[in-house]
């Protein structure tokens, strides 16, 4: 299989793997929040899932990469390092703008018409979460950040 694809796969699983402990954090959050105004409750739930997501993701996309940018002296290869750190944070950043405006509105939306916060919760998390990996996977191919031979 080409490097790209197994960079490709590994940045996916990071992304699952912390939406998936965000999604568990900010629904118990929802929850403790039930007597909150409904938008209290999504601003604080939305707080704790960022949060709760970017540790994860940042703790994962380190030790996945970690041993990526170094030179075959030791030393961190620096240039390379900040051209690919820019690239992942535009894809991110740009997918995070539209993951945010989603999940904040739909939770509400769900929170006024009654859903239970958890449920409120999972729901928006989820949907705004496929939208967040494709724009995120849309701009990381855009960057050319696993083009051939990296």
């Amino acid at each position: 299989m080409q490097k790209r694809y197994v960079e490709y796969l590994k940045l996916n699983k990071n992304l699952f793997l912390s939406i998936i402990v965000a999604v568990i954090f900010s629904a118990v959050t929802a929850q403790l929040l039930a007597e909150q105004e409904d938008y209290l409750n999504s601003s604080y739930t939305l707080l704790v899932d960022l949060v709760v997501f970017y540790s994860t993701f940042g703790t994962l996309f380190y030790v996945d990469n970690r041993k990526k940018y170094l030179t075959e002296s030791g030393k961190i290869d620096s240039p390379r390092l900040r051209k690919d750190l820019l690239k992942i944070i535009t894809s991110v950043g740009s997918g995070e703008i539209v993951y945010i405006a989603i999940r904040w509105y739909l939770q509400y939306y769900l929170l006024t018409i009654n859903y239970e916060p958890y449920a409120a919760s999972m729901i928006t998390h989820l949907i705004a979460a496929v939208v967040y990996v494709s724009i995120v996977n849309l701009g990381v191919n855009l960057t050319r950040l696993y083009k051939d031979g990296t």
